[in-house]
């Protein structure tokens, strides 16, 4: 299914889709998903994005294929995944932290060992963060590109 690709390009979000085809925000989500949608729903659809229900049902394989998106959509959808994994992991470090606090002080509240997850797993939070948000992106796509390119001069100057 195009759906998805379909309602990025325009902007919307599953809610308002769902809102102008008339279908349920779960019956939008699984249709992404690639599970068979109905013929009445198919029907909504296609007249939401103005196409023919037969444009609609072209097969796709996966939505992170090059043949279905543009390099700047998957960039774009990579990024994204990127940041929803940053704050996936400090959503994660922020329960646990305050888990091993509460327990730390439970258990011997005298010596708080936590302090050294804290640190510990906080600089690799920080880095993954520096990372996702390419605040210092030493090794990010210009580092490759040079070095792409560095190593295609050497192999080219060795043949000459």
């Amino acid at each position: 299914m195009i759906v998805r690709k379909l309602r990025l390009q325009r902007a919307w979000s599953q809610e308002q889709l769902a809102q102008l085809s008339g279908l349920s925000v779960r019956t939008i989500q699984r249709i992404e998903r690639g599970q068979t949608a109905g013929l009445e729903s198919m029907k909504s659809l296609a007249a939401v994005f103005e196409i023919n229900i037969a444009d609609l049902n072209q097969p796709e394989t996966d939505m992170n294929t090059a043949t279905h998106l543009s390099t700047e959509e998957n960039k774009v959808l990579q990024q994204v995944r990127d940041i929803k994994g940053f704050y996936s992991h400090l959503l994660k470090y922020a329960i646990i932290v305050g888990a091993l606090f509460i327990s730390n002080l439970l258990t011997s509240p005298d010596y708080i060992w936590a302090w050294w997850v804290v640190f510990g797993w906080g600089i690799g939070v920080v880095s993954h963060g520096l990372s996702v948000f390419e605040i210092f992106n030493f090794f990010g796509a210009d580092w490759e590109k040079r070095q792409v390119e560095k190593k295609l001069a050497r192999i080219l100057h060795e043949k000459w």
